[in-house]
């Protein structure tokens, strides 16, 4: 043994290198079957697999250009990094966009802008831009809302995103007056830091969630009653990232912390199955909504990636003939969002934001139901043009999902579902976390949106308007090919937006059912 010892202290550093070289290749020759290449070619082979697991953070900071990366190429990450840290946003040199590509959007300005008069509400706070639109007021619901911010945080769980990260946002939009929805991993601790939320809940009913997984209408009303903070309720029909499909949370990663969060238990795999088992066609869906609004007397609305019509034509339909339905509708786009899902999905499943939102509020409108509605849009509107796009076409309030997480760190590494997040965003990994500091995080998440909405409202008024209600279809020239070169969006989409009424933005600040801390 000691003989055994001293040869082995005698091998110089370099020969330990060779030792273990030669493990590695016998092991990749001899026993594992599971890779080609680093059979064929021991040692180097592993090379390949390092190379291409590094291979997006490579393309992303020497190989992609400016304007080419998706989902958000870097010139719209760097837009966000800036104004959520109050650093120089602008642009030297004219646009390096091309122009002329298909989907351009054009703004098209006044001759003479709107004018700031000395005693308007944005000479006093030049972010102030709540939404012109009510929830609940046309059905009379008993706390009636007012969103205090057109921008918000769209639904994101806990569970999805970190403890940081959820406090992070919360704390934020606080500062800044928006809301907050909860997503559909139920109303967590770092939720509940003084700022408006929207309670959010999908087929699994977490948070508000019966034994045998169904609906608790119990849970749902003590719920309300024990956080008065919760504003509004939303209910998922499905998301963007993966329409139609459900979803299983491992029970390795339910935690007791998530357990009693979301009404599940400590290990055990829980399933989120694509169906409602509290309503299965539209009637049911409309008493199920009615019922919920009565009981909580909050405004109570559903959210959806578009794809098919013919369910949305009969809620509509019953709309008008019962007086009743959903005070507000979120519409996801088919991009995706934070939620994992298989490519056949996240790539073909459901319509883009702007189709299948046109499609949506055209038949709304086309019924003379869009006055009643407060428009939600959801799908990389985080930006001030794209924004104004949005109202033209109908959109009332916009939420943001990914652009908010970059404003608290997200790098775009697009690890999400990995729990690898390398920023501590969308990880439970405490020691990635720990790099995420809340009470800076938050000041950022709020210096983006009143970024957002300051640039928000001086195209805004650059168009001519006081308020972003006001933008028309002929507002907002899109374009659509080389014969066509470029067409308004009224004759784009096939139809002319509904007049938003609008009395003032003193009129906004003056409302009593306003959000926030106004």
């Amino acid at each position: 043994m000691d003989v055994l010892l001293d040869f082995l202290s005698n091998i110089a550093w370099w020969g330990w290198v060779l030792i273990v070289l030669a493990i590695v290749a016998i092991r990749d020759i001899f026993f594992q079957k599971s890779h080609t290449i680093s059979h064929n070619y021991p040692i180097v082979g592993h090379l390949r697999y390092w190379l291409e697991s590094i291979g997006p953070e490579m393309r992303q900071y020497f190989v992609a250009n400016n304007r080419e990366e998706l989902p958000f190429n870097r010139i719209e990450r760097g837009w966000i990094y800036a104004s959520a840290k109050k650093e120089n946003n602008y642009e030297g040199f004219g646009t390096d966009r091309d122009i002329y590509a298909h989907q351009h959007i054009f703004i098209n300005n006044a001759m003479m802008p709107y004018k700031v008069t000395e005693n308007h509400p944005n000479k006093i706070d030049k972010t102030f831009l709540p939404c012109a639109k009510i929830m609940g007021e046309f059905n009379k619901r008993k706390r009636p809302f007012r969103p205090a911010s057109v921008i918000n945080v769209s639904a994101m769980s806990f569970g999805s995103l970190s403890a940081k990260a959820i406090e992070s946002l919360n704390k934020g939009i606080k500062i800044v007056g928006a809301y907050h929805n909860t997503g559909e991993g139920g109303l967590s601790p770092y939720h509940s830091n003084g700022g408006d939320v929207v309670f959010h809940f999908g087929t699994g009913y977490f948070g508000v969630r019966t034994e045998d997984g169904g609906f608790s209408m119990e849970k749902m009303i003590q719920l309300v009653k024990d956080n008065p903070f919760i504003r509004a309720i939303e209910i998922k029909l499905s998301q963007g990232a993966k329409p139609g499909k459900g979803g299983v949370l491992p029970g390795a990663k339910i935690t007791k912390e998530i357990a009693n969060i979301r009404g599940v238990e400590v290990g055990k795999d829980v399933l989120s199955p694509p169906n409602h088992k509290a309503f299965s066609n539209v009637p049911e869906m409309v008493d199920f909504i009615e019922n919920i609004a009565e009981a909580t007397g909050l405004p109570v609305g559903i959210k959806a990636a578009i794809g098919k019509l013919d369910q949305w034509q009969e809620l509509a339909n019953m709309m008008l003939k019962t007086g009743k339905g959903p005070d507000f509708i979120t519409v996801d786009g088919g991009e995706g969002g934070t939620g994992a899902a298989p490519p056949s999905f996240a790539d073909h499943m459901s319509l883009p934001w702007v189709y299948g939102f046109s499609d949506l509020y055209r038949l709304f409108k086309n019924k003379g139901l869009s006055e009643r509605i407060v428009f939600i849009g959801s799908g990389k509107l985080g930006f001030p043009a794209k924004a104004a796009m949005a109202f033209a076409m109908g959109a009332d309030c916009i939420n943001v999902a990914r652009e908010a997480m970059m404003s608290i760190g997200c790098i775009q590494a697009q690890v999400c579902h990995t729990n690898r997040c390398p920023s501590g965003v969308a990880t439970q990994s405490k020691w990635l976390q720990n790099g995420i500091d809340p009470t800076l995080k938050s000041e950022r998440l709020a210096q983006y949106f009143k970024t957002f909405r300051k640039e928000f409202i001086e195209i805004t008024h650059a168009a001519g308007h006081e308020h972003p209600c006001q933008f028309k279809m002929d507002d907002i020239e899109i374009n659509v090919g080389d014969y066509n070169l470029s067409k308004e969006l009224s004759r784009t989409y096939r139809y002319e937006k509904t007049t938003v009424p609008f009395n003032g933005m003193q009129t906004l600040k003056d409302c009593i059912y306003l959000g926030g801390s106004y």
